[in-house]
């Protein structure tokens, strides 16, 4: 820890064929509090079952920092819990996977935020951690959420909805706003500031395209 600074854990627990983005975003936007913060010294750890690669969803191969056992052996508590997205055949099975979902319910009980991008609302769903809160997802897995009568899923299509210490984002890109947002509930406004000017987070897309409504979860199609 630095001197001076308060120590701030933020856990990012990854699976076989995440989406890279959802990972990527909020490691690279909470990394640079450290650069504008006097007062937080933040890391952001990848977590995993195993110690092994873990390959995304496009192929890019990521090494996690430790893993669940590792965390539980060392009593190890995370201030803010970051869940991406992933392949939805991957998805599906994490979903009703017990150590990961184990994993985010120890955590949630004493992390100050527990967030999610994507379809990792989904992995919250299913860990019973979005009952009787407000969330989002990506667009597309809406009527998957939906299937989660004690979730109230927001209308339309946010970028990203907060309900008390729960945070869930949108589709993939989403979680730049998202992650932005909590820098700023993290270490404040000006640092927050700071954040979008270092990384020129001034979105003005070339292309305005309009969402979708889903028809049915992408889910119920997979064995």
């Amino acid at each position: 820890m630095s001197a001076g600074r308060t120590h701030f854990d933020i856990a990012i627990p990854i699976y076989p064929k995440v989406d890279l983005l959802d990972v990527a975003a909020p490691h690279e936007m909470f990394k640079w509090i450290n650069s504008y913060s006097a007062s937080l010294a933040v890391e952001v750890a990848l977590v995993a079952a195993h110690g092994g690669v873990v390959e995304t969803q496009d192929g890019l191969k990521l090494t996690p920092d430790t893993t669940f056992a590792e965390c539980r052996a060392k009593g190890r508590q995370f201030d803010l819990l970051w869940v991406p997205g992933g392949d939805p055949e991957t998805l599906k099975a994490t979903m009703g996977d017990p150590d990961y979902l184990g994993f985010l319910r120890e955590q949630s009980a004493a992390a100050r935020w527990v967030t999610s991008v994507c379809e990792g609302a989904l992995l919250l769903a299913s860990a019973g951690l979005l009952d009787g809160y407000a969330a989002t997802t990506h667009w597309a897995f809406i009527p998957c959420l939906q299937a989660f009568p004690e979730i109230q899923v927001a209308e339309g299509n946010p970028r990203f909805v907060v309900d008390r210490n729960r945070i869930t984002g949108g589709g993939i890109s989403s979680g730049l706003d998202e992650a932005l947002e909590l820098v700023g509930r993290i270490a404040g406004y000006e640092v927050a500031e700071q954040v979008q000017i270092v990384t020129q987070y001034l979105p003005d897309p070339p292309i305005h395209a309009t969402l979708p409504k889903a028809e049915g979860c992408p889910l119920w199609t997979v064995s």
